[in-house]
């Protein structure tokens, strides 16, 4: 099988980290490594990671910030 086209996101070296004070047990975590970003669910740590290239976590936490993903 080929190299996914965004590259390989390396598991061993995640480091992930959530919001600052969130506690719950199924927070969003996200890992940065090297040119790639990494997001999943803290309650299934081995389930699915959804990756991100630079370009599009930067699209992602505009729309983010813009209230694009409201559900008002």
């Amino acid at each position: 099988m080929g190299q996914h086209p965004k590259g390989d996101f390396d598991l061993s070296r995640a480091v992930w980290q959530r919001a600052e004070g969130d506690t719950t047990e199924s927070a969003v975590e996200v890992a940065f490594v090297d040119d790639l970003i990494g997001m999943r669910n803290s309650a299934e740590p081995d389930g699915p990671v959804l990756v991100f290239t630079q370009a599009e976590w930067d699209a992602f936490v505009a729309g983010a910030q813009d209230g694009e993903f409201d559900l008002d």
